[in-house]
């Protein structure tokens, strides 16, 4: 096959790919230059809809709808926009080898694409219940969500399932989307996860406390402390029960996993600095090898504001990493600099009729402030996270855009303050006064 040439080469169709498609028309790249590869079928598209609206049974959103860039209030890149743009959108494709000391990447198919630019924009693939050999795991109906396919397979399984049992293996962020979407299709969903409360890698028990409750509240039961270890299935293949290590045995129409995902670096293994799990960047996403960047859930870069070194998997950072990688090569090339990435820790998610964010670093001591009942109708309650005397971390549930943007300015500034007691009483008001 004919050896295909680029200037730059984006590796990776998902949310940061297509941002930093996005940058590369903004700084003036030209017709011809760019390739972005993906292995997936449709152009980039913003990830978190796939658990959230997609799921819903009334007026789900679709493709062309959330093509990147609409979930930060951007232009929608349609298909077209790539073409008018001189930009080669390579879809449908896997790399299967890259050579970085001959800038040459491989496809399965045997296609071959040079480059003298290139941004590592794999994203992470999902940990599958196969990989801890759970007996049964390859039964039908046993699903995952990472792309499109798999959240259209699992609209359509949900479809052919009314009313069904539903197991969800997972506490984390995929696992609460998923449980509330699905719970709304009316269907029974039970959650298992062996933590002792949902999303402990950020939640404080007294935050988690609310969302169990308020999801119990709704009919979801959860189950936790124990792991699902086995699954057997009916004359079909289709899964049927769900073994726990606990000993008890669960019905189940549909299993959903969500738990967690690893960084697609194998193609780069020994070609390039790693560490935390990631492929090793400066401030400006470039890796140990020059002309190499690494960008969104794959790079492991300084994060000025605590001086260490972090890898930070979220659409949020996707973006912004992509858009900065992008804007330092332009720089580098013009013989210019710009700023190194200054990056605050944000996430957020929504469920119901619920929506929380967080920015800062969740370490040291917490305060818990607010109305945090279950029950309430418009229940608004946080946390601060105090380390050193100074205010760190900031989680706030049913904030306003305006109350968001306070507790932002509170983690990035990191006020002191007199006591905890002080704290938990101000509430609020505290990040609002800053």
């Amino acid at each position: 096959m004919a050896e295909r040439i680029f200037k730059y080469v984006v590796l990776g169709g998902g949310i940061a790919g297509g941002y930093a498609a996005r940058e590369f028309a903004k700084q003036g790249v030209k017709p011809g230059e760019l390739a972005i590869i993906s292995n997936e079928a449709v152009a980039p598209y913003e990830r978190p809809t796939l658990s959230k609206g997609y799921l819903l049974p009334d007026s789900p959103p679709r493709l062309p709808g959330f093509h990147v860039c609409v979930g930060s209030g951007g232009e929608r890149l349609l298909p077209e926009w790539y073409v008018e743009k001189g930009i080669e959108l390579i879809l449908k494709t896997e790399i299967v080898k890259a050579d970085l000391t001959s800038k040459t990447l491989t496809s399965a198919a045997g296609e071959t694409f040079k480059y003298q630019i290139l941004i590592i924009a794999t994203g992470s693939n999902v940990i599958k219940l196969s990989d801890f050999g759970a007996q049964g795991a390859d039964s039908k109906n046993i699903l995952y969500l990472r792309d499109i396919v798999d959240a259209d397979l699992l609209v359509e399984t949900i479809k052919q399932k009314k009313n069904g049992k539903v197991v969800i293996v997972g506490g984390g962020y995929i696992g609460l989307e998923l449980s509330a979407a699905i719970n709304l299709n009316n269907l029974d969903v039970t959650m298992v996860y062996p933590e002792p409360w949902c999303m402990p890698r950020l939640f404080t028990a007294g935050i988690a406390a609310f969302y169990e409750g308020y999801y119990a509240n709704k009919g979801i039961k959860i189950i936790k402390g124990t792991v699902a270890v086995a699954f057997t299935a009916d004359s079909n293949g289709e899964v049927k029960d769900v073994k726990l290590k606990d000993g008890r045995t669960l019905e189940a129409d549909i299993v959903v996993v969500g738990v967690g995902g690893r960084p697609l670096t194998a193609l780069f293994k020994g070609q390039v600095e790693e560490e935390k799990g990631g492929i090793k960047t400066d401030a400006f996403f470039q890796t140990s090898v020059s002309g190499v960047y690494a960008v969104g859930d794959v790079a492991t870069f300084p994060m000025k504001i605590y001086d260490e070194l972090r890898r930070v998997e979220h659409v949020d950072h996707a973006r912004k990493s992509a858009e900065h990688a992008v804007k330092a090569i332009f720089a580098s090339e013009l013989g210019e600099t710009i700023d190194a990435y200054d990056y605050l820790p944000y996430f957020y998610s929504r469920s119901f009729n619920l929506s929380w964010q967080f920015y800062g670093d969740n370490v040291g001591d917490t305060v818990l402030f607010g109305d945090n009942n279950p029950a309430s109708d418009k229940p608004k309650f946080g946390s601060y996270w105090i380390k050193d005397g100074k205010v760190v971390g900031v989680f706030l549930e049913g904030g306003t855009a305006e109350e968001n943007k306070a507790i932002a300015n509170v983690a990035r500034i990191q006020p002191s303050v007199e006591s905890s007691d002080a704290l938990a009483k101000a509430g609020l008001s505290f990040a609002c006064k800053i």
